[in-house]
């Protein structure tokens, strides 16, 4: 059986290294940290919290409760500790107890960007989309640049088949990162399930751009098969272009069949491989 001492490095190493062993924490509390929370000096609090965390994700709410009260003790006006309280409510499944303290500490710090992420996915959990979105929209407007939250709605939006809005957020996304072909092809992609020939245009070029910066995606060298076929097949395109068009089909199946055909291979040799003693 380890030491106090022992056990506070042990948390310690944990929360240097953002590892989120809950498991673990939860029996470092009941080997010695229950029993000496007054020897704990200045890293009661932050052990506190860490071991509410744990246990919310453990299912073990009497020692998250534990700790919410003996935090309360030393803070009881902190909105950090009133958002572990949420989280309890919320584990407990007592949703509206729960969106309740969120919105109060909203009202009284509009900025509070962990409460009102708690709110988002506490409302996204019940399958309230609309809300989460509505939600969403509000803390962007305050939080334009946060990179995750554009990502959450666009994902939002296109479950609520909302493709123009989804796309939006997209857009938002390749300002803030112009190079990830991923964001390119996701964008592309929003823009061909809209469908209608402009569209299909704007999804052609996204696809071809997705594939500029990253030549290895065989997803975004389809979809400007998809695209390209389509358009041909509107006879929209004609004389040159037409033939251009031909071209760029043709060459696309080439390069399809060829990275398919490599693959396979490489699948073969490395089975044989695994098969050598």
């Amino acid at each position: 059986m380890s030491s106090l001492k022992e056990n506070m490095e042990k948390l310690k190493l944990y929360r240097e290294h953002n590892i989120r062993y809950s498991r673990e924490i939860t029996q470092v509390w009941n080997e010695t940290i229950s029993s000496n929370i007054d020897n704990l000096g200045k890293e009661k609090h932050i052990i506190l919290e860490q071991v509410c965390i744990a246990a919310i994700d453990c299912y073990q709410l009497k020692i998250a409760e534990k700790c919410i009260h003996e935090l309360y003790k030393e803070f009881p006006n902190s909105s950090r500790i009133r958002i572990l309280e949420s989280m309890y409510h919320e584990a407990d499944e007592n949703f509206n107890r729960a969106l309740q303290i969120l919105n109060d500490i909203v009202k009284k710090d509009i900025t509070n960007s962990a409460a009102r992420k708690r709110k988002i996915a506490i409302c996204k959990a019940l399958g309230r989309n609309t809300e989460a979105i509505k939600e969403l929209v509000e803390y962007l407007k305050i939080f334009m640049a946060d990179v995750e939250a554009w990502q959450e709605l666009s994902e939002l939006y296109i479950s609520e088949h909302e493709y123009s809005k989804a796309a939006f957020c997209v857009e938002e996304l390749i300002l803030h990162n112009p190079h990830n072909h991923l964001l390119h092809q996701r964008y592309a992609d929003i823009r061909y399930s809209q469908g209608g020939m402009e569209n299909i245009e704007l999804a052609r070029t996204y696809y071809n751009q997705s594939y500029k910066l990253n030549p290895k995606n065989i997803r975004a060298l389809y979809g400007s098969y998809l695209t390209t076929t389509a358009l041909l097949n509107s006879q929209k395109v004609s004389g040159k272009k037409k033939d251009a068009a031909v071209k760029v089909v043709d060459w696309c199946l080439k390069e399809i069949k060829k990275r398919y055909s490599e693959v396979k291979v490489s699948e073969i040799e490395e089975s044989l491989s695994a098969l050598e003693i």
